[in-house]
């Protein structure tokens, strides 16, 4: 049977004869402006400071005002997780502002979400301390703590219009292979049915007249949950961002879309026989709603405060962070390496690839502090990362395509991680890398075998050039995927650790890349490089001459260097270069703050 979302029923009716309690659930809001389309949602608008191309006035929040609408009721308001990240605010706030909103919004009760963890397990839990509503997680413990992950409640049970609520929180063992900040090598995973089984049990035990499983999971989770467990009476469900109701073995699974774009209002009936019942209706967030005041003088209060959060010291670095087209677009270099080695730590995958028109600064960052406007400046489009599984030889294609069209200052050209390949500046292109030279993680590459390749989702819907990306499988969902910038900003965090400068209290943090003796190969340990230098990733070879490698010094066995090439002062404005196709960035971006 077909559960796609697009193919369930808005509304589950039933007989009403006594209406015992109002339930309220929304899942998955990440940006808190209104959207231009209907329905518009957002808790609160932006100001038009985060748009470049589309001015967006303040406007208050209408979710609010739907919630507000069934304040006689006495509604349980339940969240079903990810709110901390990703969107264009919480790159800068690390999703505080969120904090203070479904503190307003009356929250009474949630479930970790997977993006919950994308600034660490330390960040979450100083955030979870100002929040007015406990949080839930009952199936993934910390093996440092062995409590669970995040310290979230295991279970609960709240009083509510004379009833005893039971609430459980349940999570799928797939996104934990996304965070990027946990290690799930570090974690014990018990399976949701089991937990469910169990916690049902404890629950009416203590006196639960109603049994709530709050879940971050797909529907095929949350149906096999309903199917096979014993002791449920309703699944409000995250994870998946399309609006849907469905009945499983006795069980209404809701899910409300995304975006504070819909609100489901759940009546629960009590008939002659004291059995319940349940009906849903589906609230969309219209414009026509009134604003809310509220909300939105709490987020013109981030806002407002924006130029000050962007002084946030990330790094201090020691040597001079070279963004300058004429170096990214033409070699490797220290920015580069620094980007894609994130990438790897963020993902575990094998080869981290960036088309180098992502690296938007086009100067030379100086030695000393880099903030948050610095990382911006940087990286100022919302990049998700993705790791896709492709074969050796479309991984040389990929190679082919970056280096096609040098010397132009081309934004295709390739920033990697864990790979090394030389190539004939002078060759046909198409024919330039030499395939001899492309080792990954240390070893020759093999054309047919399969490799996890961490890129922007940029590149995997095959824009710049990489069409041999388009059809490659997805290791992950998109909604799992870890933003470009987050990852930065979670690698500098990792080093601050370290390096001794920031106190680490969970165990859990990003790890880091080692300086290795291979310019492809990560298990070698030398030492450990928060920057890393340039190391001969990517060379040039001459027919008929010694290799060349951009960058690093002349080594017995490596290759020849020249470095960066040679400008006098900063290069001379020219905008971003031309591309063929289609054009080199998409996504929002934060031009206009700086």
């Amino acid at each position: 049977m077909d559960h796609s979302c697009s193919s369930l029923k808005a509304d589950v009716t039933c007989n009403k004869p006594e209406l015992v309690l109002t339930i309220l659930h929304f899942n998955d809001v990440y940006e808190v402006e209104a959207r231009p389309e209907e329905p518009v949602g957002g808790a609160a608008s932006l100001t038009s400071v985060l748009y470049k191309n589309e001015m967006l006035s303040f406007s208050p929040t209408r979710f609010a005002t739907a919630l507000k609408k069934f304040q006689l009721l006495n509604p349980f308001v339940v969240f079903s997780g990810d709110c901390l990240s990703p969107s264009l605010l919480s790159t800068v706030t690390k999703g505080k502002h969120m904090v203070d909103v479904l503190n307003k919004l009356g929250v009474h009760c949630a479930v970790y979400g997977n993006h919950e963890f994308d600034f660490g397990v330390d960040h979450l839990e100083e955030q979870t301390k100002t929040m007015t509503f406990p949080w839930l997680l009952s199936n993934v413990y910390d093996r440092f703590t062995s409590e669970t992950l995040g310290h979230g409640v295991v279970s609960t049970v709240l009083e509510w219009n004379g009833l005893k609520i039971g609430v459980m929180g349940l999570a799928e063992e797939e996104w934990l292979d996304s965070l990027g900040t946990v290690d799930k090598k570090d974690l014990d995973y018990i399976d949701y049915v089991e937990t469910a089984d169990h916690l049902s049990a404890e629950l009416r035990d203590k006196g639960a007249n109603l049994v709530i499983a709050l879940t971050h999971m797909r529907w095929r989770n949350d149906i096999r949950l309903a199917l096979e467990s014993k002791g449920l009476d309703l699944i409000l469900g995250g994870h998946d961002h399309e609006y849907g109701v469905l009945e499983v073995n006795g069980i209404l699974i809701v899910k409300s879309g995304s975006e504070f774009r819909y609100l489901s209002k759940i009546d629960v009936v009590m008939d002659q026989d004291g059995e319940f019942e349940y009906s849903c209706e589906k609230i969309v967030i219209m414009k026509d709603l009134q604003e809310d005041a509220e909300i939105k003088n709490i987020i013109r209060g981030y806002t407002d405060n924006m130029r000050h959060m962007l002084g946030e010291l990330l790094c201090h670095i020691e040597v001079p962070l070279d963004g300058r087209y004429t170096s990214v677009r033409r070699a490797e270099c220290n920015l580069g390496n620094l980007v894609t080695n994130a990438m790897l730590e963020a993902t575990h995958a094998e080869v981290a690839l960036l088309n180098s028109g992502t690296l938007r600064s086009d100067r030379l960052h100086p030695a000393g502090p880099l903030t948050m406007h610095d990382l911006l400046q940087i990286l100022p489009i919302r990049d998700p990362v993705l790791v896709v599984e492709a074969t050796g030889q479309q991984i040389l294609e990929g190679l082919e395509n970056g280096v096609s069209n040098y010397p132009a200052l081309d934004g295709r050209f390739p920033q990697v991680s864990g790979i090394q390949f030389g190539f004939d500046p002078n060759g046909k292109p198409g024919h330039r890398v030499i395939a001899e030279t492309v080792k990954i993680q240390g070893k020759s590459l093999d054309r047919d075998r399969k490799y996890r390749v961490a890129m922007k989702e940029f590149l995997t819907k095959g824009k710049d050039g990489y069409t041999m990306f388009s059809g490659c499988p997805h290791k992950q969902d998109i909604e799992n995927a870890q933003i470009l910038s987050t990852i930065l900003i979670n690698h500098f965090e990792s080093g601050q650790i370290v390096r001794g400068m920031k106190k680490w209290r969970s165990g859990h943090r990003m790890g880091l890349i080692k300086v290795s003796c291979s310019p492809s190969l990560k298990g070698e340990e030398v030492g450990l490089a928060v920057v890393p230098g340039v190391e001969g990733r990517i060379f040039q070879v001459h027919p008929e001459g010694q290799p060349e490698a951009d960058g690093q010094a002349e080594t017995d066995g490596q290759p020849e260097t020249e470095g960066p090439p040679e400008t006098e002062g900063p290069p001379e404005p020219e905008g971003p270069p031309e591309t063929k196709g289609q054009p080199e960035t998409e996504g929002q971006q934060w031009a206009g703050l700086f």
